[in-house]
């Protein structure tokens, strides 16, 4: 009797260590397995490399972000709407953060973010059917400069409604050519956000002349 019992608690303890074990084992795997990461899309992972029309339109938007935020500048002392100088306000905040992500992407792809910059002449810039983007000639932007008051509210409002037209434009464009994920929600994100600014915009013209 003795030994039964003794061979029935070796096969108690047997089976409790196999059972341990294949515990164990599915512990092991569920900690190996890899995590999510969330991804801006930047980078180069299989299916996320850009075409041309991402990388142009991300070199051109840069640009185009730039010459807006200088134009917004100019409000802060110039405008005489506190209105005007609210959405100059929104738009260098909104914009600012942008011309970051998209100079983050060009390092990422292997692009020089360099050549995106200021350097690049905003006068030459033009769209694929041949069109101004939008962008202020530098003549355009002297009369902003010498602007003050009412005048400069209105020559704001109408040359920002331009631009903000030709960049509605552009995001359009690599909406359709483009295929990087990052890139096309950010030219859906322009477009709708600048969409309403026009709105806005006319409507501030719109008071201008009441």
């Amino acid at each position: 009797m003795t030994a039964v019992l003794r061979l029935r608690s070796l096969l108690v303890l047997v089976a409790a260590a196999v059972l341990f074990t294949a515990c164990g084992d599915d512990s092991g795997d569920d900690s190996t397995q890899p995590t999510p990461v969330e991804q801006d899309g930047a980078g180069g992972s299989e299916g996320t490399e850009p075409n041309q029309a991402d990388i142009e339109f991300t070199r051109a938007m840069i640009v185009h972000h730039e010459q807006a935020i200088e134009m917004s500048a100019l409000a802060e002392d110039r405008a005489e709407a506190e209105e005007v100088r609210g959405l100059a306000t929104r738009i260098g905040e909104a914009q600012q953060p942008e011309i970051d992500r998209m100079q983050e992407w060009l390092e990422a792809w292997g692009e020089d973010a360099a050549d995106a910059g200021t350097g690049m002449d905003h006068d030459g810039m033009e769209m694929g059917d041949g069109n101004s983007m939008g962008m202020m000639s530098g003549d355009d932007m002297e009369q902003l400069e010498a602007a003050n008051g009412p005048e400069f509210d209105r020559a704001f409002l109408e040359m920002m409604i331009e631009h903000h037209r030709g960049a509605i434009a552009m995001a359009q464009d690599v909406l359709t050519e483009g295929s990087h994920p990052a890139v096309l929600a950010l030219a859906d994100g322009i477009v709708s956000d600048q969409e309403a600014e026009v709105e806005e915009i006319e409507r501030l013209l719109a008071g201008l002349d009441t």
